[in-house]
């Protein structure tokens, strides 16, 4: 197992031994000793030839083991360039040692900050963008770092540019690609209280490994515990591999992007954590709503989380993160719409049953803001039994397809399972063009775009339910297609055909795009600047639909002129709100 290894630490800290009279490498006079741990002394030096401070790591050659390790940390280093890795100036040896000559950092590590509460939540969320970006530059140039930890992370004192505000140290025991002598399967190296399950289980480690150790690192970062460590190295053993509470159990004052990130990466089996670029994503749409306050971690309500046994967790953190009032508003809402829309649709319908259509939208209304996810669920399937007693089986059919991919696509919050439905309820009023635009509230890029696409989806099929084009379609269907479930898969596969999820691809890469072309404070160039977009999402849905040979692809030119202009509107207020949050 890995032990501390504070390779550089403040330059302020008092001299341990002196060696000014000592050089080594035949350039390097070593100052200070700064440290010391299983991996050999680390000096503060003078390199006498470029006359600058170094750090110099020194291993006792005698012990073949450690050398090894350093000369697999020189390895692995000599492939990194980046702002948020320490650099590695020279590896060399003599008859006494090998010495690791690296950059010297002048600052404290990631556990030692935030011991002294010196961190907010918005620097531990910048530190953990940043983290993502060494990671990615080293995995990209084939090494897996293995034993990332609080300790392993230093926070300089004077950064150089946001990408150097961490530097992520310790190679000694990395993953390099190409390398069968430095890896053998069944090694079990790194800190087991920060090991992903398949590294401490010594089967093969990949990125994933490393995303859910740092993962894990910020998740202590933001709670004040690692919930994997206890009293014991066999009780964190048993720990290892557990899924773990949410952290807005911890923390339920933390935005919820940054909670389900975090929560994704450190889930126990590789193919279900995301990727770095996702948790990356999670927490820079965190960021703007993050508390600036130092040492804003309560650890005082975590109690006996390093005692021995499972993970136990006390009463008043046990609760699941609310969504927001707002959050369940627009939910009901959307709610409320789908099944006034679809009551109406029934009305004419001598089959459909005889409901007094406040009290189904008031039930709809509250079992939504209730509960989301059931409730939403809960409307969809009372929906589809009033379209089958009504005899219209394939309405029924034609909702669970628009709302299948939605789950799919956004599994983590429930409450905007329904938002698609605005895409053909503005199409009424001949505005579908503006949906995109709406997705642009959403702070997730991933969100935005599915919403989206999403929006377009669901507008395709509504189309055939109005029996009217809503905005590209109006096709011949299949005579009868609403009596028969099976003659309705027909129309799903029709649409389909027709190319929709091309279009859908559109309005997705639209609403995910926003955000960044409107970055801009200026009112002017804003203005220009959604009106530009606007006008370029209409003329690619409208070249791309008559491409495809839909039928009667082209709308009238006042349902693209409104459309438009209300996109553009729509997008101007979306970029306001994120200016202010």
């Amino acid at each position: 197992m890995g032990t501390v290894d504070r390779t550089l630490v403040q330059l302020d800290s008092p001299p341990q031994s002196e060696g000014t009279a000592t050089v080594v490498l035949e350039r390097y006079r070593l100052m200070r000793r700064l440290g010391a741990g299983a991996f050999g002394v680390v000096w503060l030096a003078l390199d006498e030839r470029l006359d600058r401070v170094v750090a110099v790591k020194r291993i006792e050659a005698h012990d073949s083991e450690m050398a090894a390790r350093a000369e697999r940390e020189a390895i692995a280093a000599a492939r990194l360039n980046h702002a948020g890795i320490v650099a590695l100036h020279e590896a060399g040896r003599d008859a006494e040692a090998v010495y690791l000559v690296s950059e010297m950092v002048r600052g404290k590590t990631l556990r030692e900050r935030l011991v002294a509460g010196e961190l907010s939540d918005r620097d531990v969320g910048r530190i953990g963008v940043a983290l993502c970006d060494a990671l990615s530059h080293a995995h990209a140039r084939g090494v897996i770092h293995r034993d990332i930890k609080p300790a392993n992370i230093i926070i300089p004192d004077r950064p150089d540019g946001e990408a150097g505000i961490v530097k992520l140290t310790d190679f000694g025991i990395a993953l390099i690609a190409g390398d069968d002598a430095l890896t053998r399967t069944g090694d079990v190296v790194g800190t087991l209280a920060y090991m992903a399950p398949e590294q401490a289980d010594g089967n093969p480690v990949s990125g994933q490994s490393d995303l859910y150790s740092m993962a894990l690192v910020l998740y202590e970062a933001f709670s004040g515990i690692n919930p994997i460590r206890a009293a014991g190295a066999a009780a964190t053993a048993r720990r290892v591999g557990t899924t773990l509470p949410p952290l807005s159990q911890l923390r339920p004052e933390l935005p919820e992007q940054i909670c389900d990130a975090i929560d994704w990466a450190v889930q126990p089996e590789e193919l279900n954590r995301g990727s770095l670029a996702e948790l990356r994503e999670g927490l820079i749409d965190g960021l703007p709503q993050t508390d600036t306050t130092a040492g804003a971690v309560d650890t005082s309500l975590i109690e006996g989380y390093e005692q021995d046994g499972p993970l136990e967790w006390p009463e008043q953190a046990a609760f699941d993160r609310s969504v927001s009032v707002p959050q369940r508003l627009i939910a009901a809402a959307a709610a409320a719409a789908l099944v006034v829309a679809s009551m109406l649709a029934l009305a004419p319908i001598a089959k459909a049953p005889q409901l007094p259509l406040l009290w189904v939208t008031l039930c709809a209304v509250l079992a939504v803001a209730l509960l989301p996810r059931i409730g939403a669920l809960l409307v969809a399937a009372v929906l589809s039994a009033f379209f089958v007693a009504a005899g219209l089986p394939g309405w029924a059919v034609l909702l669970w397809a628009a709302l299948v991919p939605t789950v799919l696509l956004l599994p983590r919050d429930p409450t905007i399972w329904l938002l698609p439905f605005l895409a053909p309820l503005l199409a009424l009023v001949s505005l579908a063009l503006a949906s995109p635009a709406f997705a642009g509230f959403r702070a997730s890029a991933k969100e935005r775009a599915a919403l989206g696409g999403l929006g377009f989806w669901w507008l395709a099929l509504a189309e055939p339910v109005a029996q009217s084009r809503l905005l590209f379609g109006d096709a011949a269907l299949p005579e009868n297609w609403a009596g028969s479930a099976a003659a309705a898969g027909e129309v799903v596969i029709s649409i389909v055909g027709h190319g929709v999820p091309l279009v859908a691809l559109v309005w997705a890469a639209a609403a995910w795009m926003l955000p960044s072309i409107m970055a801009t404070r200026l009112a002017g160039v804003q203005l220009a600047t959604a009106m530009l977009w606007a006008a370029a999402l209409t003329a690619a849905s409208v070249l791309l639909a008559g491409a495809l040979n839909w039928p009667l692809a082209t709308p009238p030119s006042g349902v693209l002129v409104a459309g438009s202009a209300l996109a553009a509107l729509v997008a101007l207020a979306a970029a306001a709100v994120r200016e202010n949050r």
